[in-house]
């Protein structure tokens, strides 16, 4: 059975966000969900090191509580990796807005962090790619449903009791303020990756294809299918750190030029 909503890769994929389906998401949940009246903003606390190392478990679940976890993972590239079309396991008791049907009536986020703000794990302030990508992707939902930045909630706003969850670390009013700029149109236009270099080769990502795949596959040390899969985009994304780039995943002029030298 496909659940109802099918429409979030196209939600984010229109707000210029990067978005990768995961195999059967469509029909991935525990039941379909309800009216949806809002988003909660979670962090994994998973490993410190990797894209999105949780995405196995939010999507199968763990001994004590089945998958999905949650309808979206955010990685620290600022992926959203698409999870559930229909209700996940991610909320518990709470209430927010005087709405307490947490896993029935709001979408689930779960962003690849530590949770740590001190510390040899910390992981503060996040990644300004990753936050840019949370904020925008909450108001793309938002707007999509009609709903207002107040129902964009963090976890530890919404459990009860009070205490019970402190996630996500950062600041959740701030955090709204930021999506309520995007969503009346005052915060500034993202910049976009050209597309293309003075050389006029085009900017590629998933799932582009053919011999200029090739070429980078080869130029990262993976095999030359021709087709840009997550395995290519993993290992752009190790050359881009070692460049000194944003690890995106994505080939843009920047990393065209880094190619050409190595």
């Amino acid at each position: 059975m496909t659940f109802s909503l099918i429409w979030l890769p196209k939600v984010l994929k229109d707000a210029g966000l990067k978005v990768a389906e995961q195999p059967g998401w469509q029909t991935r949940g525990h039941g379909d969900v309800d009216d949806i009246k809002g988003v909660i903003c979670h962090h994994t606390a998973g490993p410190l090191n990797g894209n999105m190392p949780s995405l196995g478990i939010v999507t199968n679940g763990r001994p004590d509580l089945s998958g999905p976890l949650s309808q979206l993972c955010l990685g620290r590239d600022g992926t959203y990796f698409v999870v559930a079309a229909g209700r996940a396991f991610h909320a518990g008791a709470g209430s927010w807005q005087g709405i307490s049907s947490g896993n029935s009536s709001f979408i689930g986020i779960e962003a690849e962090n530590s949770g740590f703000v001190s510390g040899p794990k910390a992981e503060f302030p996040w990644p300004t790619i990753q936050m840019n990508a949370y904020v925008r992707g909450c108001a793309a939902i938002l707007a999509h449903i009609k709903a207002e930045p107040i129902m964009c909630c963090g976890h530890k706003e919404y459990a009860l009791p009070k205490g019970r969850k402190n996630d996500p670390t950062f600041n959740m009013d701030v955090f709204r303020l930021e999506v309520g700029k995007i969503m009346s149109g005052t915060a500034p236009a993202p910049e976009l990756i050209p597309a293309s270099d003075g050389a006029k080769r085009p900017t590629l990502r998933r799932p582009a294809s053919g011999e200029l795949v090739k070429l980078i596959q080869t130029k990262v040390g993976v095999s030359d299918t021709g087709t840009f899969d997550g395995t290519t985009e993993a290992a752009i994304r190790r050359f881009q750190r070692l460049h000194g780039l944003v690890p995106d995943g994505i080939v843009g002029p920047k990393t065209w030029a880094a190619l050409s030298g190595a």
